[in-house]
């Protein structure tokens, strides 16, 4: 077990997968799984090996206790996770495509007050903060709480408190806009409102984490130079694409990393957390200043072999790799980078 720990905060929900090439609101059968990025990379990180604790609000209902039983199961400090009896656990309809790409369509089982991770306490988070905090050395985050007015509030306090206590924040830019709007929307580009808010975060990270398109939309760039060069905390920057090459910024080493292929792709819902998860598990154990270039390929290589594991099962968390299983991976792979 690694000395020190990681927060993570943000969203749990249940991901409801249509059948390949189907459609999950009226398509059989469907497969309910448990996800959400940041209870993805939390469970991700426990089984590796760091310690976790997990910010965030579920529903008191069956959903609820079940992903509350799965976060205590997985070793997850669960001091700062809620329980809203107003409000539903979400559940997020994924339709699939014939080769296991994903997109969101929609959700299912809001009784008019939206969701429970939509309302996560301010109040609460102040209360248990001494609990989640300690020796913790990263807060990784997305940008879905940012989304929601109550949310959001106790998201940016506990930016704003990870920073003074010396705690790094690593941000997953996950721009989802079906999250961002009242209804499903054709339009993938983020509005320059909805553009604005989020970019007002960056400025404190001290990792970003972002795909392609995302990069292009918010940045107008997918060079991680360009992007670390327009934040004032020149962040180390890391810039996703499928299976195509990562292209990365870590302290300021550069590089270009391959994927390795999957075996089978069954599902590639949770690859991106599971990825992050690597990074974060590998970046405890050093400083992003202390950082070299070959150590910096090393630690690319590792977020790939775990979200490359992932693929092979369906939904982003029971498929998650153990330490061993990444280290055969890495082992049997010819995955290079330059």
């Amino acid at each position: 077990m690694l000395a020190g720990s990681v927060i993570a905060i943000g969203e749990a929900l249940i991901d409801r997968l249509g059948p390949l090439g189907g459609d999950p609101s009226s398509d059989l059968p469907v497969t309910d799984c448990f996800g959400g990025a940041p209870a993805n990379v939390a469970c991700a990180l426990s089984r590796l090996g760091a310690k976790v604790s997990f910010i965030g609000s579920l529903g008191n209902d069956p959903f609820g206790e079940n992903l509350n039983n799965l976060l205590i199961q997985r070793g997850i400090n669960t001091s700062g996770l809620q329980q809203d009896s107003l409000r539903p656990t979400r559940v997020v309809l994924v339709r699939r495509d014939s080769d296991g790409e994903r997109c969101f369509e929609g959700f299912e089982g809001d009784k008019g007050l939206g969701f429970a991770d939509q309302a996560i306490s301010l109040e609460q988070i102040i209360r248990d903060w001494p609990l989640v905090a300690e020796n913790a050395q990263w807060l990784v985050a997305g940008t879905i709480p940012l989304a929601s007015e109550i949310s959001s509030k106790a998201f940016l306090w506990c930016i704003e408190n990870a920073l003074h206590s010396g705690i790094k924040i690593a941000l997953d830019l996950n721009w989802r806009p079906t999250f961002w709007r009242n209804q499903v929307s054709t339009v993938s580009e983020p509005s320059v409102k909805e553009k604005n808010q989020i970019l007002s975060i960056l400025k404190n990270v001290s990792l970003i984490k972002l795909a392609k398109e995302e990069a292009q939309w918010f940045f107008n760039s997918s060079d991680p130079t360009e992007i670390s060069s327009s934040l004032p905390q020149r962040p180390s920057v890391v810039v996703t694409d499928g299976s195509n090459p990562i292209l990365w910024r870590l302290n300021n080493h550069l590089g270009k990393s391959f994927a390795i292929i999957p075996s089978s792709v069954v599902d590639t819902t949770g690859a991106g957390d599971s990825f992050t998860a690597g990074l974060i598990y590998k970046l405890i154990s050093v400083e992003l200043d202390q950082i070299s270039q070959q150590s910096a390929k090393d630690i690319i290589q590792f977020g790939i072999a775990c979200g490359s594991h992932v693929c092979e099962g369906i939904g982003a968390i029971e498929p998650q790799p153990y330490l061993d299983d990444i280290e055969n991976l890495l082992s049997l792979s010819k995955g290079g980078s330059s």
